[in-house]
């Protein structure tokens, strides 16, 4: 059987999904970083068998190269996190069958529904994560009372929330009946409840929230609560970002 070889350090902690490799780099320089209960020292390598811990906290880093790259379909009442303090349903749940510890990629709000994305590739999140590969996200919004061209321009071309203009979207009109509207809302960001914010500055209430794609997976027919592995072909098309609808967001 072939001997483990020890990895740099801030590629392990890249792995868990703490941190890029950068950052994990910082962690190290400041002190932060423990390994078998010893401070490290940037150029230290370790095994992923090795009890390493980040702010005294124990990172899980995948043995052997076993990822995992898993779609749910999130229910609304569920928060996006693996625990919570406050005793609230969290998406652990949903996925405390997968059989090896993954975490989301990205998050959806309470109140939200639909895709979320998986995994124990640290490095693979933080691709998906970062500003620069702009992964688009697609969702079904249905808004009350009615929308007219105004709010769609100002939704399409940016919205000034805290000081900042949102980055521009792409905003199709579904369904139209009398009280509400059914929205395609295709954005590249994903701040913190942005479309529920972005929809109330111009008058709008979102009833429902839900997400389709990201990048170019669809979640197609997944139950809701239920999940699956992604495949290989998936897993490469949830960093690709085709032109959509002829132009480039």
């Amino acid at each position: 059987m072939a001997k483990t070889e020890p990895i740099r350090l801030q590629k392990l902690i890249s792995q868990s999904g703490i941190a890029s490799r950068r950052k994990a780099e910082e962690l190290i320089l400041n002190g932060h970083v423990k390994v078998n209960g010893k401070t490290a020292v940037l150029g230290d390598k370790a095994l992923p068998t090795d009890k390493i811990f980040v702010k005294g906290k124990r990172i899980a880093v995948p043995k052997g190269g076993k990822y995992r790259y898993i779609m749910l379909n999130k229910p609304r009442g569920f928060i996006t996190t693996m625990s919570d303090e406050r005793g609230r349903k969290c998406v652990a749940e949903l996925v405390e069958n997968v059989g090896e510890r993954v975490y989301p990629i990205g998050r959806l709000d309470k109140d939200s529904e639909g895709m979320l994305v998986f995994t124990n590739d640290g490095e693979f999140a933080n691709k998906v994560m970062h500003p620069r590969n702009s992964v688009y996200k697609i969702y079904r919004v249905t808004v009350r009372p009615s929308i007219d061209e105004e709010q769609l321009v100002k939704l399409e071309t940016g919205i000034e929330l805290d000081g900042r203009k949102t980055a521009p979207a792409m905003v199709h009109v579904i369904h139209k009946e009398q009280g509400r509207v059914v929205l395609e809302m295709i954005l590249h960001e994903g701040k913190n409840r942005e479309i529920r914010r972005m929809c109330e500055a111009v008058g709008l209430e979102v009833a429902r929230l839900k997400r389709i794609q990201i990048g170019g997976v669809k979640m197609g027919m997944l139950k809701q609560g239920d999940w699956r592995d992604l495949t290989e072909k998936e897993v490469k098309n949830l960093l690709a970002n085709p032109l959509l609808n002829g132009k480039q967001l």
